[in-house]
This record gives C-alpha cells, sequence and structure tokens, in this order.
C-alpha cells in the first residue's frame, strides 16, 4: 500500500487574488505564497459557491460528526438577541465635516478632514494597509513552514496548498466585502504544491470548485466520498490529466437577499473559462436574515475575455444572443445536477 500524504491545507479570511502576487495585479509582493505555485501549480478558475466565510469552510467538512458538546445543550444556534431598530437607521454623514476629527489611538496623531473625498482617500489607505500587512504576515509565516517541511525531509510526501474562504473587493466597483458573483469575490486563489505528483511551475485553467476540496482530501487519504458531497476530486487535474466529462462551468448562489448589514441582493449564475451570466432574481423568499424589496430582476452577462473589469453587460446585446442560449442552457443544467430550484423562465 502507498504511504499517505501529509496535507498541510491553509485557508485565509477574505484574501483576494490579486493580492497574491504570482496572480499578476502588482499589488505587493507574496515571494512564499509565490513559492507554492513555483514550485506546484496554480489554478486560475477557482470559483467559491457562496462567497460568504460560513458556507465556504462548511463545504469541507462531513453531514454530521457524532459528536456532543456537553457543555452546549441545546441553545446552541438559537436566536438570543433580537435586532433593535436602531440598527436599521441610517444615520446620514454630517455637512460640517471639517469638524470631525480622527485621532491615531497607537500615536495620538490628530487626522482632520476638509471634504468627503479626504475622508474616504484616508480610509481607503488606512484600510488597504491594514489589509496587506495582515497579508506579509501570512506570507512570512508561510515561508517558515515551507523552511521547516524541507529541513525536516517533510516536503516531498506533503501536500501543501494555500487558498482562501473566498474572493475580497479592494475597491474595485467602488466595494469592498464580498458576496457577490463578481470575479474579484468569486474567484479564490488556489495554490498546490506535491512533488510526489505535482510538476512545479504549473498553471492549471479548468475549472474547480471549493466543494471539491474535501473530495481531494478523501481522494488521497484513501477515503470513500460520502454521497451527499456534491463535488469531485480534481486529482487528476494535478496529474495533467483532465477527463472529458470535466466540469464546464462554476456555478454560484447567494440567496440573503438585502440582510440588514450588507444589503446584498440575491442572485445565481454560472461560469466557463470565458462568459459569466448572472441573473438577480432578488427576492427574499420569507426566509430568516432576508428582507423584502429591492430592484427588479435584472439578468447580466459578461465576456470575462474582453471585459476582465466586467464593466458591460452583453446581455441584450445582438451578437451575444448564441452565448446568452448556450450559458442559460448550461445554468438550467448545473443546477437540475445539485437539486436547485431556478426561480427565472426556463429555456430547457
Amino acid at each position: 500500500m502507498a504511504q499517505r500524504p501529509n496535507i498541510v491545507f491553509i485557508m485565509a479570511d477574505d484574501h483576494a487574488s490579486k493580492a497574491i502576487s504570482c496572480y499578476g495585479a502588482g499589488i505587493n509582493s507574496t515571494p512564499n505564497l509565490d513559492r507554492i505555485a513555483i514550485e506546484g501549480m496554480k489554478f486560475n478558475h477557482c470559483y467559491v459557491t457562496n462567497s460568504i466565510c460560513t458556507p465556504s469552510r462548511a463545504a469541507m467538512t462531513y453531514f454530521d460528526l457524532g459528536l456532543v458538546q456537553p457543555d452546549g445543550g441545546s441553545s446552541v444556534g438559537e436566536k438570543l438577541i433580537n435586532t433593535p431598530e436602531c440598527t436599521e437607521r441610517k444615520i446620514p454623514v454630517p455637512q460640517d465635516l471639517t469638524k470631525f476629527k480622527l485621532i491615531d489611538k497607537e500615536d495620538g496623531t490628530v487626522f482632520t478632514f476638509k471634504s468627503h473625498g479626504e475622508l474616504a482617500e484616508f480610509k481607503f489607505q488606512r484600510y488597504m494597509q491594514r489589509y496587506l500587512r495582515t497579508i506579509q504576515s501570512i506570507d512570512d509565516n508561510v515561508g517558515r513552514l515551507l523552511d521547516f517541511l524541507d529541513s525536516e525531509g517533510l516536503a516531498e510526501n506533503t501536500i501543501v496548498i494555500y487558498t482562501s474562504d473566498q474572493g475580497f473587493f479592494l475597491g474595485e466597483h467602488g466595494w469592498f466585502d464580498k458576496r457577490f458573483m463578481y470575479e474579484e469575490s468569486f474567484q479564490m486563489p488556489f495554490m498546490i504544491r506535491y512533488p510526489k505528483e505535482i510538476k512545479p511551475g504549473t498553471v492549471c485553467d479548468d475549472i474547480i470548485c471549493n466543494v471539491d476540496f474535501a473530495p481531494l482530501f478523501l481522494d488521497y487519504a484513501g477515503l470513500k466520498q460520502p454521497s451527499y458531497m456534491q463535488g469531485v476530486s480534481f486529482r487528476c487535474l494535478l496529474q495533467g490529466k483532465k477527463p472529458d466529462t470535466w466540469q464546464k462551468v462554476a456555478y454560484h448562489r447567494y440567496w440573503m437577499h438585502r440582510d440588514i448589514i450588507h444589503e446584498a441582493y440575491a442572485h445565481y449564475g454560472v461560469r466557463d473559462q470565458r462568459y459569466k451570466l448572472i441573473y438577480w432574481y432578488n427576492e427574499d423568499f420569507g426566509i430568516e436574515g432576508t428582507r423584502q424589496g429591492g430592484q427588479d430582476k435584472e439578468w447580466e452577462l459578461f465576456d470575462c475575455q474582453e471585459d476582465p473589469l466586467e464593466l458591460f453587460n452583453c446581455y441584450h446585446d445582438p451578437r451575444y444572443k448564441p452565448i446568452v442560449e448556450k450559458m442559460t442552457k448550461l445554468l438550467e443544467e448545473k443546477m437540475a445536477e445539485i437539486g436547485d430550484v431556478p426561480v427565472h423562465e426556463r429555456i430547457v
């Protein structure tokens, strides 16, 4: 029986692909994270099925571990505090912003702003500085980990994976956070090193999703994949072998319509290597945590090759009519495959 590999799986929180230098955005330098890609494989089309932390991470767990928390009791998961109405009230920014002072708690520096623009610029710069410092710390410690594996002779039989629970907006489209199916939020970074099977410096443009992670781990561990897991192991891709039946699209659905904190609208869609189709169904369906109202239903189609920033909706462009039909068919086939229910007018 072949020796099973060690698996070191590193999943950061909200780490955008653009904030890893091997993905080529030029925002920062991450030599140690890049090292995983240089000595292994980088995926350009790894996507999350729901761009929120908890469902993304939950996709890697078993349905029920069969463990009892003696201290948890029946209160675990219950709603204990109702959201007070005061959190629903939006307080407008005061017009006399010049009287506003922001003080750095670390060194006492007083910041003054003469316009809304100055304040916005300050907030963005401070945010990005802190975000990139955090990533620098991650990169440093990933380097320590890789050096340890090398020095202890463990690297050859150890799979090292670095990814994030989803992407993250870094000011693109004027946003931060995630939730949407736009690329900055939808795409996950994914680099993997395993000298026994993966050729160094390889890049994969085939589609994988976060639901495929657990099946991959089970594959390498020699364990059976539970029937309720919807993903598939992509070990074949790591070995440079792509089956003819490999998945053509990645599927995404965000259902928490207009939740009180984020106001993101409900939508679903699919993406292949070039095109992305999104349907904003904008309904709450009476689910707890959602709210009624919002904009009308809307379709979007993006040509991610010609328009990588996703600024131009091609859905109603006559030139893209065949693509709309093709992508809608793929969407409906994928929803049928996983048991999701379409709420748009079907063509299949």
